[in-house]
């Protein structure tokens, strides 16, 4: 069964929490350099929250990023892109046809790297109470995204303008606590990576990746190891 489970490459690049549009242009800026091969990786994982607003079965969300979408989607005809969805950014199998996206329920995802297992998710999937899931379970749904179409400028407009002021960087409070937490729901001999806490921090075997809005740093693979790098 081993043999089924994908390998992360050397020199695989990790982006995560970049909160497109509203915390800066960088996202932008790495698909250029990846569409110009000024920046070059065998494997692209995007890590959630990569936009700060979302989701499929809506055309009117997409006119807030539509030139990021364009160029990722002239990339993933090209480049092997993983796309695990955050809280922020949902519903995008029918956004990103050539992009492996997997949902919340898809979490974790699991790879290889030097013969260790790999489990990869967004970071809100456990440790996060029912209420929580139950939120989510009912957004990430199409009827309910249909249902709410006709209300869609309003919603989205409301909930846009709140995203564009809100503080997202700032240290997490026992971190620690919630890192020992989240890792009593994977295997113990597995390396565990997400997002979503903007925090870059590793404890034990749990890898908290840095956040492009936050910390302007991307992750890659470089000798088998994961690394943190500025983002220019």
């Amino acid at each position: 069964m081993s043999e089924n489970i994908p390998e992360i490459k050397e020199h695989a690049l990790f982006i995560a929490d970049a909160h497109y549009p509203h915390h800066g242009d960088a996202f932008l800026t790495l698909l250029n350099d990846l569409e110009s091969k000024e920046l070059k990786t065998p494997q692209l994982f995007l890590m959630g929250d990569i936009f700060d607003l979302l989701f499929g079965h809506n055309h009117y969300i997409q006119t807030f990023s539509t030139e990021a979408i364009e160029r990722l989607q002239r990339l993933s005809k090209t480049m092997e892109i993983h796309y695990l969805e955050g809280n922020h950014d949902f519903c995008l199998k029918e956004i990103f046809p050539d992009i492996k996206v997997y949902s919340r329920k898809e979490q974790p995802v699991i790879f290889k790297l030097n013969n260790q297992t790999i489990q990869l998710a967004h970071g809100d999937l456990y440790e996060t109470g029912f209420g929580y899931n139950l939120y989510c379970k009912l957004l990430r749904n199409s009827t309910t995204l249909t249902l709410l179409r006709p209300f869609q400028k309003l919603i989205i407009n409301h909930r846009i303008k709140k995203l564009g002021i809100k503080k997202i960087c700032k240290p997490f409070k026992n971190f620690e606590k919630r890192a020992n937490a989240i890792q009593q729901h994977y295997p113990k001999e597995s390396l565990i990576i997400e997002g979503h806490f903007h925090q870059a921090k590793e404890f034990k075997n749990y890898i908290s990746l840095p956040s492009l809005a936050c910390q302007n740093q991307i992750a890659t693979i470089l000798k088998g190891q994961l690394v943190s790098k500025s983002f220019r």
